[in-house]
């Protein structure tokens, strides 16, 4: 299901843009405005659950504080995220979703791994990706399931000798490449990597913390054929400037 003839397009922790960030209303209305699927991160509970959240606390995005680590689901879901939404479990989010929306979900925490492995099992594994920043956290989850799209978040240069290796290990499908590779590397050093990336048989994903650098000096036009998949906060936008440039 991630191989097609155009970008697809994943709202970012739902459409975080224009309502809270990895809710169950932010995902259904990342898919309403267009997007092929959504992107979202897990831990697990002190109970064993699998849920939906970027940070390690719960501070910034509820109106209660603490690390959900150290929470049972029930504690959990006393704290309001925005308007009311609660935080989901993963498999709220499939529940919600499209059977044939694409979901990219992003391990946070090494202890959750057995868990979603579990959940992605009886949720079509074809439509779901696996990312992580954590190489171990991926080794970990191919001792479950040998078979799921798997992505490598990158964020840092020292990583980018081990890429072959980890490919053959991981059975990776994608490296999953931040924008910020432009400002900090340049555009030709960036335009190089990815050229390599795909020599090695790698699909790319394009994410950013500042969603502007997809649309600066018109970066993803200048990008074009390099990637496959690109992660926004605001998918209306994006939907729109990829149909201007034929890639939709």
């Amino acid at each position: 299901m991630w191989e097609r003839d155009r970008i697809i397009v994943l709202g970012h922790r739902g459409c975080m843009g224009k309502f809270p960030e990895n809710s169950l209303l932010a995902f259904r209305k990342a898919i309403e405005a267009g997007a092929d699927g959504v992107e979202l991160d897990v831990w697990l509970t002190k109970d064993g659950n699998a849920i939906v959240m970027h940070d390690e606390t719960i501070d910034r995005t509820s109106n209660m504080s603490g690390k959900q680590k150290e929470m049972t689901l029930e504690e959990l879901k006393k704290a309001d995220i925005g308007g009311g939404e609660k935080i989901p479990t993963l498999e709220e989010v499939f529940e919600v979703l499209p059977e044939d929306a694409l979901v990219n979900v992003e391990l946070k925490d090494r202890d959750a791994v057995e868990r979603v492995a579990e959940i992605v099992k009886v949720n079509n594994p074809q439509r779901i990706m696996i990312s992580s920043f954590d190489v171990e956290a991926l080794r970990e989850y191919r001792r479950f399931d040998d078979e799921t799209t798997m992505g490598l978040l990158i964020d840092r240069e020292d990583v980018v000798p081990l890429i072959p290796r980890l490919k053959e290990e991981l059975n990776l499908w994608s490296i999953n490449v931040p924008m910020e590779a432009i400002p900090v590397l340049g555009f030709e050093k960036t335009l190089h990597a990815l050229r390599w990336a795909r020599s090695l048989g790698l699909r790319v994903v394009l994410w950013t913390e500042n969603e502007e650098l997809f649309y600066s000096q018109d970066n993803l036009a200048r990008l074009r054929g390099l990637f496959e998949v690109v992660i926004t906060n605001d998918v209306e936008r994006m939907l729109s400037y990829l149909s201007r440039l034929g890639l939709r």
